[in-house]
């Protein structure tokens, strides 16, 4: 098995395309990072303007953690794009290429290979986010220091800076869990054509359609929101409350947990007993 992970993750990097995500990555927040450099002291200014009257701050508050909290409002929204790219072309990219026969003709069972590009599909997902973490601290802390950490989640909530890094060490496996369960439908939809396209298509589709579900506020979502997987990939804002909900964070994991059993389940399933005519 560890053989077949890696000669797996091997064919994912030396593909051009797994590389576009840290690519992607490393440019966003270089970019926004620049950005903020030249011109961050006005945005913090605007975000508390109206409480200066009211309190007095002091320190560095445009700092690595501020900017990292912002760069983590975005990119989990681009984060599923780069992740689909990957997962979506296990199988169906071997099969559109008329390779998955041959693979399948070795002395291999189809259980172990199917579980050996999900480990794969799990290893990269891991290490696009863990860069990303670095990515966005490290040059964070580089160019704007460290301090305190003020944040706008439901409230003003200011984080003393010994309080800081475990809230972003959590927000990050939470947001590995949300991209495992975009990357894990990608590779259910991967199994079920032999179109390379189709299944990151599809992913991105039901992605945006399920976060405008998740996300605007009408009634008649208020019965599906709980079912759809999108409602969860923002709970690593959990852990920017004072006080943390470890309840609804807790139920969040266990979900998103279950979410990627039953599509890597079917996944594995599925694959046992499909013809592979190509």
């Amino acid at each position: 098995m560890i053989t077949l992970i890696k000669i797996e993750l091997e064919k994912i990097f030396r593909r051009k395309r797994s590389y576009i995500g840290f690519a992607s990555v490393f440019g966003i927040i270089l970019i926004v990072q620049l950005a903020m450099y030249v011109e961050g002291d006005s945005l913090l200014n605007f975000f508390i303007q109206n409480l200066k009257d009211i309190f007095l701050f002091e320190g560095n508050l445009l700092n690595g953690y501020f900017i990292t909290f912002m760069l983590l409002n975005s990119m989990w929204v681009l984060m599923p794009f780069l992740v689909t790219l990957i997962a979506g072309d296990m199988i169906a990219g071997e099969a559109h290429n008329g390779t998955l026969r041959i693979i399948l003709s070795r002395p291999v069972s189809r259980k172990n290979l199917i579980i050996a590009k999900i480990i794969a599909v799990l290893v990269y997902v891991f290490l696009l986010v863990l860069f990303m973490m670095i990515c966005s601290l490290l040059l964070g802390q580089l160019l704007f220091g460290s301090g305190d950490l003020i944040v706008y989640h439901q409230s003003l909530n200011i984080f003393e800076e010994s309080d800081i890094m475990w809230r972003f060490m959590m927000a990050f496996t939470y947001g590995f869990l949300g991209m495992m369960v975009v990357a894990s439908l990608a590779f259910l939809l991967s199994v079920f054509t032999d179109n390379s396209l189709s299944p990151i298509i599809i992913t991105m589709a039901l992605v945006i359609g399920f976060t405008i579900i998740s996300n605007l506020n009408l009634d008649i979502f208020n019965y599906i929101r709980p079912f759809v997987f999108t409602t969860y990939i923002s709970s690593w804002s959990l852990f920017f409350d004072y006080a943390v909900d470890w309840q609804r964070a807790i139920e969040s994991a266990v979900i998103s947990v279950l979410h990627i059993a039953v599509f890597c389940g079917i996944a594995i399933c599925y694959f046992n007993k499909k013809d592979i005519l190509s």
